[in-house]
C-alpha cells in the first residue's frame, strides 16, 4: 500500500511516498481502509520533532482518520468488516490502511460522509472538551475565540454557540471573521487592524471577558489573561504562534482567574468512555447539521507536502483532508 513517510525530522517538502507492508489486525484490532485522513497544525511540528509526541521512524502525519473496516482480530465484537468508522489514530493516517485498537473507533452516521468526519475527531473533540469539561460555562457568557478561522477556532466557535455562550472571534482578517461569523460568532475583532487588548476591553467592559480560548500562544496569550473578568477561565489550547508564552501569575491573583491546560489527547488516554462519549454526541451533532466539520480542502495522499503548507501558511479555514 502507499503511505507518506517522515523517516527524519523535516519540512512538509522532505516527505517521501512510498511502498510499505498492508497492516494485519492483531487482537482487539481493526484494519480500516483509509477513506479521509485530516491534517492538524500539529502535523507539521510533529514531522520537525517539535511537538509534545514523537513517533518512531518512519512514520506518516495525519492523526485522525475515517473509512471502512476491512478486517478485525481476535475478540473484537462490536465491529465488522464495512462498516463505516473514524479513528483518532495519533498519527500514521496518510496511508491508505491502518490497523489501530477498535476501541478507539467509532461509528459514523450513514449520512455523515468521510471527509467531514475525519474532520471532527481532534478539533471539536478538543474544544468540547475544553469548553465543557474546563471551561465550567454558563450560558450567556462570553467567549473569546483567538484564532477563531482556524480548525479548532471554528470548533470553538460553533460548540460555544450550541452551549449558548455570546462568542467573540478574533482573527488576522476580516474574510476570516466573515467565516467566523457565518459559524457561530456574534461579534468579532481584527487583530491585525486594531489594538487586541484594547478591542477586548471594550467587548468585556467592566465585568471583563468570561473565556478566552487560545490555540495561538505567543503575545497574544497574556492580553488574554488581562481580558478577563473576576473569576475568568484562561483556556490552554495550543501554540500555533511559535513561542511557548510566559504569563505573569500576579494577573491569576488579582483577576481570582484560573488558567486551564486543554490536552485532549490525554484526556482520551486518561478518561476513555467520556472521551468517546463525546466523540460519539460529535458524530451525531455533525450528521444533524449542529456543527458544520466545515471541510477547507482536499489532496490526494500524493499530495501532502503542499496540503501541510496550506496550514503553514495558515490559510485554510477549516480542515484540510487528504484522500489515501
Amino acid at each position: 500500500m502507499k503511505a507518506i513517510l517522515c523517516s527524519q525530522y523535516c519540512g512538509p517538502d522532505d516527505l517521501v511516498l512510498s511502498d510499505i507492508p498492508d497492516p494485519v489486525a492483531g487482537p482487539g484490532e481493526a484494519v480500516i481502509a483509509i477513506k479521509a485522513a485530516a491534517l492538524n497544525f500539529f502535523d507539521l511540528l510533529m514531522i520537525q520533532g517539535k511537538y509534545q509526541i514523537k513517533p518512531p521512524f518512519p512514520f506518516s502525519p495525519a492523526a485522525e482518520i475515517a473509512g471502512v473496516v476491512e478486517s478485525v482480530g481476535a475478540g473484537v465484537t462490536d465491529l465488522k468488516p464495512g462498516d463505516r468508522v473514524a479513528a483518532s489514530c495519533g498519527y500514521n493516517g496518510a496511508r491508505q490502511k491502518i490497523a489501530i485498537p477498535a476501541s478507539q473507533a467509532v461509528k459514523i452516521p450513514d449520512n455523515l460522509d468521510f471527509d467531514r468526519a475525519a474532520g471532527v475527531i481532534v478539533i471539536y473533540g478538543t474544544a468540547l472538551h475544553a469548553l465543557e469539561d474546563r471551561a465550567d460555562p454558563k450560558p450567556g457568557e462570553t467567549l473569546a475565540v483567538f484564532g477563531a478561522a482556524g480548525g479548532v477556532g471554528l470548533a470553538a466557535c460553533e460548540l460555544g454557540k450550541v452551549l449558548g455562550l455570546k462568542v467573540i472571534a478574533c482573527a488576522s482578517s476580516d474574510e476570516k471573521l466573515e467565516f467566523a461569523k457565518k459559524h457561530g460568532a456574534e461579534l468579532t475583532i481584527n487583530y491585525a487592524k486594531e489594538d487586541l487588548k484594547e478591542a477586548l476591553k471594550r467587548v468585556g467592559g467592566e465585568k471583563g471577558i468570561d473565556i478566552v480560548f487560545d490555540p495561538v500562544g505567543g503575545t497574544y496569550a497574556e492580553i488574554g489573561v488581562r481580558s478577563l473578568g473576576w473569576k475568568g477561565r484562561f483556556l490552554v489550547i495550543g501554540f500555533a504562534a511559535g513561542d511557548i508564552p510566559k504569563i505573569p501569575l500576579n494577573l491569576a491573583l488579582l483577576k481570582g482567574c484560573d488558567i486551564r491546560g486543554v490536552f485532549w489527547g490525554a484526556h482520551m488516554k486518561r478518561e476513555p468512555k467520556q472521551g468517546r462519549a463525546a466523540l460519539e454526541k460529535l458524530m451525531k451533532w455533525a450528521a444533524e447539521g449542529k456543527i458544520s466539520s466545515h471541510v477547507d480542502s482536499t489532496f490526494p495522499l500524493e499530495k501532502t507536502t503542499e496540503a501541510l503548507k496550506v496550514l503553514a501558511e495558515r490559510k485554510a479555514m477549516g480542515k484540510v483532508i487528504l484522500h489515501p
